[in-house]
């Protein structure tokens, strides 16, 4: 290992989930995503098909071994989509649904958040308003039996509970629980509904004046989300917004265009696009915004692509909000996803969309696919993402923003203030602990053991929040939890330790509402915004 590995090695972990994460979209939710819902088919007259036919059929026959014709058909497809580009690829049949539910936004089911602790299905939290609360369904209680079959202690995976739990809309299914304080289990009948996923995480208020947005992706529903939190901070007094796109990996461009509609005066240009088959499309902001007069300032990362910088390029460029973080993915390619007779789909690029100023900030992908995400360790070893002076501006495709600023193209958006990944090196023991999950198995633990009283001396996460104290004898239980000597609170990060406890703690109680203003407290590029919001853009 080099010496610029061995300065930088803290950061290799967190990189090593990002490009997790990635590779994940990569083949789930395709940053900007248009929706044709036609059925396609394709006609037999080419001799090329022709000739592709004639080969599956002669390796169906002939080959040593027994092969299964249609999975050698989808890996074709998908392999002939993935030489086109990183972002096109074919979807079987049996996976449509479930790769379209993050961005249509709901599924069917119960409405549980689960975890499986000691081969038992525990109840995290009963999403509000959904079925399960709505019969009784308790935090902390453990799902026994489902339909008369037991599912605890025979080794439960996700897929099990998911197969069980998931179906139509309207059908009933009647699960037996356990619940502290209960010496009998506890029966149920569940009708299963529409489950909403919310891809806007949390919207609260910082303090009098500034109120925090998070976006996890742009779906379906991420506008009116968006707007009922908006509005709900406008009447508690909101002045200033700050919009975390980080880690954002995309979604509807149409979501992305109605939230920059919002911060835009008329018939200002949001962004464009245009394809070889696709004659170049504009879309313009209308009259309809609320937040032309809120001060904005927009968070992002690398891991922040496709729609997200739909939305950090149009605001930039019309010099509408200041950016800050780190440079953006740099996807600046549509898909269109385009259905099948046999059920199955396939999201083909058809365009490049550009912002305002003109950039296409689609990073190159002339190599594999392999070397297209591995610009991620790139970054880590140029330094880009401890040093803005690492940054590889290409200086040949300067834009100007409508003040007149430079801006770059040729991969992702460039932060207007940049703030660096943080390096600083804690205590080994507290980075095993914050960086193996052991943090979450504790807060878990804690949570399903003392929820009662948790829940009596904190009755809503506001006051959580601000009471809730981590004490040494929880952070001794934690270590002896996991057979660790005692941290001492002079340690090099002890104080982030204490941080993640309680965040985690509130996650299990509160669920997001106390999880992010908690968590958000230790966070240094959200404490750049608080401090620099009144700064233009540069």
């Amino acid at each position: 290992m080099n010496k610029t590995s061995q300065k930088y090695w803290p950061i290799a972990l967190a990189l090593t989930l990002i490009i997790g994460v990635l590779f994940g979209y990569k083949f789930s939710n395709t940053g900007a995503v248009e929706f044709n819902n036609k059925s396609t088919s394709l006609g037999n007259n080419s001799k090329s098909l022709q000739t592709f036919n004639e080969v599956i059929q002669y390796i169906d026959q002939e080959y040593v071994d027994t092969v299964n014709q249609q999975k050698i058909i989808q890996q074709t497809i998908q392999n002939m989509l993935q030489n086109l580009d990183p972002h096109s690829y074919y979807i079987p049949p049996a996976e449509v649904q479930a790769m379209n539910e993050p961005l249509e936004g709901n599924f069917d089911g119960i409405g549980v958040e689960f975890n499986i602790t000691k081969d038992t299905i525990i109840v995290v939290n009963p999403l509000s308003g959904g079925p399960s609360e709505l019969v009784g369904i308790q935090a902390g209680d453990r799902i026994i039996t489902v339909d008369g079959e037991k599912v605890a202690g025979i080794g439960v995976t996700n897929k099990m509970v998911m197969d069980k739990l998931r179906g139509e809309r309207g059908t009933e299914v009647k699960v037996e629980i356990s619940r502290t304080g209960s010496k009998q289990l506890i029966p149920y009948t569940i009708t299963r509904d529409k489950i909403p996923l919310n891809s806007v995480d949390i919207g609260y208020m910082i303090d009098d004046n500034i109120g925090y947005i998070k976006i996890s992706r742009f779906a379906k529903n991420t506008y009116t989300e968006f707007m009922d939190h908006s509005n709900k901070m406008q009447a508690k007094g909101m002045n200033k917004m700050i919009l975390d796109l980080r880690n954002n990996g995309g979604g509807y461009m149409d979501a992305a265009i109605n939230i920059c509609d919002e911060f835009l005066e008329q018939k200002q240009l949001i962004v464009y696009t245009q394809g070889r088959a696709r004659s170049k499309k504009e879309h313009f902001a209308t009259a309809k915004g609320s937040l032309h007069n809120i001060p904005l300032i927009i968070l992002i990362n690398e891991s922040s692509a496709s729609a997200s910088e739909i939305v950090a390029g149009a605001l930039q460029d019309n010099d509408r909000a200041t950016i800050i973080g780190r440079r953006s993915f740099g996807k600046g390619l549509v898909q269109e996803q385009s259905n099948w007779p046999d059920g199955s789909a396939i999201r083909l690029t058809i365009a490049r969309y550009y912002t305002p100023s003109g950039r296409c900030i689609q990073k190159p992908y002339d190599g594999s696919i392999d070397d297209y995400y591995d610009d991620y360790y790139d970054r880590f070893e140029s330094g880009e993402l401890v040093n803005q002076d690492s940054v590889k501006n290409n200086d040949t495709l300067e834009y100007k923003t409508v003040s007149g600023r430079i801006v770059y193209g040729g991969g992702g958006i460039m932060p207007d203030s940049f703030v660096a990944i943080d390096t600083n090196t804690i205590d080994q023991k507290i980075n095993n602990l914050l960086y193996h999950g052991k943090v979450r198995k504790y807060a878990f633990h804690y949570v399903d053991m003392t929820r009662e009283h948790l829940m009596q001396a904190y009755p809503d996460p506001t006051r959580f929040n601000r009471k809730f104290k981590i004490t040494t004898s929880m952070i001794s239980q934690l270590c002896d939890r996991n057979n660790i000597d005692q941290i001492s609170s002079s340690a090099v990060g002890y104080s982030l330790l204490k941080n993640r406890i309680k965040a985690q703690i509130g996650r299990y109680l509160w669920s997001n509402e106390s999880f992010y203003p908690i968590l958000n407290l230790e966070d240094p590029v959200l404490k750049k915004s608080i401090e620099t919001f009144t700064v233009p853009p540069r």
